[in-house]
């Protein structure tokens, strides 16, 4: 039998195959520890290099940004290397990474409806405009930039990858979608929870935009499709900020 080339091209998962997911919760485990640990090292590397160069201060939106990718991609370099030496399994469709083309359209307007309707939520919350370390990276034309190309581009694809692509499935198999399609949607928002100050009506909100994810992961069973829904949400809360103009610099 020939071994699949750990980056070939996707391929359709079947995810009623009961052989799929092939990993475990001992995986997962694996994958964490690899993330934390890709995580911390990003931090040190970069902050190192931007002080070294005399712009950690005046450029920590670009830093930021560099470490946290940087450390995804670490992590999925190793979940590649892992999957394809203990399971002989290739990266992206064993994620579940389906063309993203596919059906673009209905999920781009997917994300724009969920977008509306978290900030709709959002009102009735009365959510409170708080100060967040979120804004700390909005404070020039740059951060502005590289935050609103980031959000709409590899930040969704890392993110779904990660929480749609990996633990997902593996929820689905051990108690059914709905079980999945929460547990992957906590986890997804706790993770913002210190850009937001831990506010929890924010990290609530983030968790509603994580199930609604999650749920075209699952009619989709695509982590593509829930990446570009991702995007589109992204794409628009950003818009509507720009547009707002609240708490933006006069110089935008």
């Amino acid at each position: 039998m020939t071994e699949p080339e750990a980056f070939s091209s996707p391929q359709p998962v079947d995810e009623r195959s009961e052989s799929y997911p092939f990993w475990d919760y001992g995986d997962l485990a694996v994958f964490i520890v690899g993330l934390i640990a890709a995580f911390l090292a990003s931090a040190i590397a970069v902050g190192a290099a931007f002080g070294a160069l005399g712009v950690g201060r005046s450029l920590r939106t670009p830093a930021v940004l560099v470490a946290q990718f940087l450390a995804y991609g670490l992590a999925f370099a190793l979940l590649a290397v892992f999957l394809r030496l203990k399971y002989r399994k290739p990266f992206f469709s064993s994620l579940g990474w389906i063309s993203p083309w596919e059906r673009f359209a209905p999920r781009v307007a997917a994300g724009v409806l969920l977008a509306l309707g978290v900030a709709l939520a959002g009102a009735l919350l009365k959510t409170p405009d708080i100060d967040m370390p979120i804004k700390e990276l909005l404070k020039d034309r740059l951060s502005l930039v590289l935050v609103g190309v980031s959000a709409v581009t590899i930040g969704p694809v890392c993110e779904e990858l990660a929480f749609r692509g990996f633990l997902y499935p593996l929820l689905a198999r051990s108690a059914g979608p709905a079980v999945a399609i929460l547990g992957s949607a906590l986890p997804f928002a706790l993770l913002h929870g210190q850009q937001y100050a831990w506010s929890w009506r924010h990290v609530l909100l983030i968790t509603v935009a994580g199930a609604g994810f999650g749920w075209m992961r699952y009619r989709s069973g695509s982590t593509a499709a829930s990446a570009v829904m991702h995007a589109a949400y992204n794409g628009t809360l950003f818009t509507a900020y720009l547009v707002q103009g609240k708490d933006l610099p006069a110089q935008w």
